[in-house]
């Protein structure tokens, strides 16, 4: 819960838009009602409050009070299995039709008292015009039109024609978009070999490095045994940013000289890593995707040579995006895809975008699991993802 207040706190752009939208929306055309807040008394079911008594077989008489079954017929005469059922009914009737009075009674206090308060709320009735500026603010939120037209139209279901209230859309729109979200939430998968190594990718400047030394320190925290590969050597400010995070982890760091052959540190981190009994390898790589020729040779490079030591390797390969590059982000998984197999997704800087829409239209047109996304720079700043929890926090909902 630590982290949806963080979240919901953070991202403020993507909210505070969606629910300045949302209120114009519903004041253009909307009504005013009156809503009376019902008693709590009134919303719990009276017809039965205390359960009718089943029938209790009578106890045995233990072996100490047999011997003196003389005293014992005085105050019950003629004891019988009848008799206890009886007055159990006799007793359930008259308190269950009380029980009911008093419940009311509480109810018109807590009324006469401001529990049935009278509130106005503006509804408005959703129909086509109402669908289509629905579409619209989605779509600025930048959750693509496929997704926005997805989403509104689950939401008109059964419901056209109907009133609703700001409070009422924002629920809607956070169950549907909860529900498109729920099948790619995944933790990334640890597995039994080792070491498990991770390949992450990604443009520069998305968040690859500081991604890399939170989970590492996530993961160190967690008692797993880690090792990074400043796999980046044509960045100098990425490798030195890597040590500090190793430092801060107390995770060993192996670099290589700049504009050394990154296919050959990952070869050395993996020789490493198994010298060590490493759980985890995680390796860093360039991201210059202005020339897509060079970068997947390199990519394929480094995948070549750990598998002479690991057939299976890389285990897991993270796209790591940058939430405030908005429909962007739709385009670098397609080419990721294409240069590496990517298996799962990281979306980092969600605290600085109005377009927090777009992790939705990657997991509806894509489908790839979603590991873990981030709200700042402190290590618990990067959490796994949870489905409710970012539909609620991306809608402004409670």
């Amino acid at each position: 819960m630590a982290f949806f207040k963080k979240l919901k706190e953070r991202m403020f752009k993507s909210s505070s838009k969606i629910d300045e939208g949302l209120d114009a929306i519903v004041n253009d055309g909307g009504e005013e009602e009156e809503v009376v807040t019902e008693a709590l008394a009134h919303t719990q079911p009276a017809p039965n409050p205390i359960p009718e008594p089943e029938p209790e077989p009578e106890p045995e008489p233990e072996p100490e009070p047999e011997p003196e079954p003389e005293p014992e017929p005085e105050p019950e005469p003629e004891p019988s299995v009848s008799t206890p059922v009886k007055f159990d009914v006799d007793l359930a009737g008259p308190l269950t039709e009380e029980s009911a009075a008093p419940t009311e009674k509480k109810g018109l206090l807590g009324r006469l008292f401001g529990g049935g308060e009278a509130k106005t709320v503006i509804r408005r009735t959703l129909d086509d015009e109402m669908l289509e500026q629905l579409e619209e603010l989605l779509i600025t939120a930048d959750m693509g039109v496929e997704t926005a037209l997805r989403v509104t139209a689950n939401m008109a279901e059964g419901r056209l024609g109907k009133k609703l209230s700001v409070v009422e859309i924002k629920q809607l729109m956070a169950q549907e978009v909860a529900q498109i979200m729920e099948p790619v939430a995944r933790p990334m998968p640890l597995y039994a070999k080792k070491p498990q190594v991770v390949l992450v990718v990604g443009v520069n400047g998305a968040g690859k490095t500081t991604t890399i030394g939170k989970l590492a320190s996530q993961f160190r925290a967690a008692g797993k045994k880690v090792v990074i590969a400043a796999g980046d050597t044509f960045r100098a400010a990425a490798v030195e940013q890597l040590q500090v995070w190793g430092d801060r982890a107390g995770v060993p760091v192996l670099t290589a000289p700049e504009g050394s052959d990154p296919a050959s540190l990952a070869f050395d981190a993996m020789t490493k890593a198994q010298e060590d009994g490493a759980d985890l390898l995680m390796i860093d790589t360039a991201g210059r995707l202005q020339n897509r020729t060079d970068l997947m040779e390199e990519l394929s490079k480094i995948v070549r040579v750990i598998r002479k030591k690991d057939p299976d390797a890389p285990h897991n390969t993270l796209l790591v995006l940058d939430a405030t590059t908005g429909q962007n982000a739709v385009q670098q998984v397609k080419v990721f895809q294409e240069l590496a197999d990517v298996s799962g997704l990281v979306m980092t800087k969600l605290d600085g975008t109005a377009k927090g829409g777009v992790l939705v239209a990657l997991a509806d047109k894509f489908g790839l699991p979603i590991h873990a996304i981030g709200v700042g720079e402190q290590i618990d700043d990067l959490a796994p993802f949870d489905p409710e929890e970012f539909a609620a926090a991306l809608v402004g909902a409670e």
